[in-house]
C-alpha cells in the first residue's frame, strides 16, 4: 500500500436529527491506510423518501438498477413473522445504487443491511450508477482510494436514512447499516481503532455499524472502539473460542467506556456459517469413512447452536446485570454467510435451523428469496443442543481441530476481502485512466 498522506479539512456530514455537530480534522490518523485525502464535505441525502409507490408492481426482489428508485406495495411475508413471533431480525446482505431499491425489502420485513468489500466490488464495478460521482471526484483531483471511500460513504449514508425509522422505533435495536474498515488493516490493532473512529465520524449516522474483523490483532480494537462509544459489527467469526473473545471484548469495552448511559452503544457478532461446512465437508470427504461422510453438512449449524448456548451464558449473571443497570444491550449473534454453497443441501439450511430470539440473520438474495418463498418460522436454534454437542464432539474424535478450522477460514476470509478491495481499486484506476484519455 502507498504511504499515508495527510488529510485536510474533512467535514463529516451532519445527520438529520443528530445531536452531533460537524467536526473538522486536520490530519489523517497515521495508521489509517485507506481513508486518505478524503477532503470534501460528505453531505446527507435529504431527498431520499420513505414513501412507497402503491401502484407499481415489482418482482419480490429488485436488483440494483441503473437509475431511479423503486417502490412496492407492502406485503406481509415470513420476514415479518420471523421478527414478531421469534425475535429474530432479518437483514439484507447487499448494498448498491440506487439505495431506494432497498424500499421493497424494507416493506417486506428487512430490518437492516450489511456490506463488505466484496459487495462493493461487485456493486461499483458492474454498475454505471457510480460513474457521475466518480467522474466528479477524479476531475477534482481525488486519488483512487479516496474516491472509493467517498462512493462507499454516500451509499452508507443514504441507506442509513432509509433505515432510520426502524432504528428509532426499536430504540437502537435494529435499522443498522454496516460498513467495514479496510481489509488491509486486519493485522493492525491501532490502525483499525483509528480507522473505525474516523469512518464513524465521516459517515456520521446514528444507525451505522462499523465492521471490524475478529482477527486476533483486532479483538483489542473491538474493545477500544466500543469503549469510545461506537457501535460495532464484529465480522469474520468462525470458531467458538474466537467468539468468546469477541464477547469479552464487548463487555470490557462497555465497562471501560465510562458512560452512564450505555443504551446507544450496541453490537452484533457476525458468526459465519456456510463457509464452515464448505471446508469441513472437504476434510470429511478426505477422511472418507462412513462416520465422516455422515457428518457432511452438519458442522456449521451444530457449531452455531453451541455459539448461541455460549451467548446465553455470557449475557447473564452479576457482571452482565451490572451493565444492564446502565442501559447496556446484549451483543446479538448475527448469522452470516447464510447462502448455501452445496446445491445438494436445502436452500434454507443456514437460516431455518438458526432461528431464535435476540439474533440477526443477514441473507443475500438467494437465501432471502428461498426463506420468504418456503421458509418455516419457528424457534430452532436451541431445539436440540445435545445433538449439536454430539456432532461437535464427533468431529473432534475424527482429529478435526475446530480452532484450526476457524483460523484457516479467517485467513481465507480476510484474503478474499483484500482481493476484492484491490480488484476494485484497479477497476477504478482503469476507469479514471479512460476518463482522463477522453478529456484530452
Amino acid at each position: 500500500m502507498a504511504s499515508i498522506s495527510n488529510l485536510a479539512n474533512v467535514t463529516p456530514a451532519t445527520s438529520a436529527g443528530s445531536s452531533r455537530s460537524s467536526a473538522s480534522f486536520s490530519v489523517l490518523p497515521r495508521s489509517f491506510i485507506t481513508l486518505r485525502s478524503l477532503n470534501s464535505k460528505l453531505s446527507s441525502s435529504s431527498h431520499l423518501s420513505l414513501r412507497y409507490n402503491q401502484t407499481s408492481r415489482l418482482p419480490l426482489f429488485v436488483r440494483c438498477s441503473a437509475s431511479g428508485g423503486n417502490g412496492s406495495t407492502a406485503k406481509r411475508t415470513t420476514l415479518h413473522d420471523l421478527y414478531e413471533k421469534e425475535g429474530q431480525s432479518p437483514w439484507y446482505d447487499n448494498l448498491c445504487r440506487p439505495v431506494t431499491d432497498l424500499l421493497p425489502f424494507i416493506a417486506r420485513g428487512v430490518r437492516g443491511v450489511t456490506s463488505n468489500p466484496a459487495i462493493f466490488q461487485k456493486a461499483i464495478s458492474t454498475s454505471n450508477a457510480y460513474n457521475d460521482q466518480f467522474r466528479t471526484l477524479v476531475e477534482s483531483g481525488k486519488d483512487i482510494e479516496s474516491a472509493y471511500w467517498e462512493l462507499v460513504v454516500k451509499d452508507i449514508q443514504d441507506a442509513c436514512k432509509l433505515f432510520e425509522p426502524i432504528y428509532d422505533q426499536t430504540e437502537a435495536e435494529d435499522g443498522y447499516v454496516s460498513v467495514e474498515v479496510s481489509p488491509m488493516l486486519a493485522d493492525d490493532t491501532n490502525g483499525t481503532v483509528e480507522a473505525a473512529k474516523f469512518l464513524h465520524k465521516v459517515v456520521n449516522r446514528r444507525n451505522v455499524y462499523i465492521k471490524i474483523p475478529a482477527t486476533a490483532p483486532c479483538v483489542p480494537s473491538i474493545r477500544n472502539v466500543i469503549a469510545s462509544g461506537i457501535s460495532v459489527n464484529v465480522t469474520l467469526i468462525f470458531s467458538i473460542a474466537r467468539y468468546e473473545a469477541v464477547i469479552d471484548a464487548y463487555l470490557d469495552g462497555l465497562e471501560a467506556s465510562g458512560l452512564d448511559d450505555l443504551s446507544t452503544v450496541t453490537s452484533v457478532a457476525s458468526f459465519f456459517v456456510s463457509r464452515v461446512d464448505t471446508l469441513m465437508d472437504k476434510m470429511l470427504e478426505k477422511i472418507g469413512t462412513p462416520e465422516a461422510l455422515d457428518l457432511r453438512g452438519k458442522a456449521a449449524v451444530a457449531q452455531a447452536a453451541l455459539a448461541y448456548k455460549l451467548y446465553q451464558k455470557k449475557f447473564s449473571g452479576p457482571r452482565w446485570e451490572a451493565l444492564v443497570k446502565k442501559g447496556a444491550k446484549k451483543q446479538r449473534l448475527l448469522w452470516a454467510s447464510t447462502s448455501v454453497k452445496n446445491p445438494a443441501y436445502s436452500d434454507t439450511l443456514y437460516v431455518a435451523p438458526l432461528i431464535g430470539p435476540d439474533t440477526v440473520s443477514t441473507m443475500p438474495d438467494q437465501a432471502l428469496e428461498a426463506f420468504i418463498d418456503h421458509g418455516t418460522v419457528k424457534r430452532t436454534i436451541d431445539a436440540n443442543v445435545s445433538e449439536a454437542e454430539g456432532i461437535y464432539s464427533a468431529l473432534e474424535k475424527l482429529s478435526i481441530d475446530w480452532n484450526n478450522v476457524g483460523e484457516q477460514l479467517e485467513e481465507e476470509g480476510v484474503d478474499s476481502f483484500k482481493k476484492s478491495f484491490e480488484s476494485l481499486l484497479g477497476t477504478l484506476q482503469d476507469k479514471a485512466n479512460t476518463l482522463k484519455l477522453a478529456s484530452h
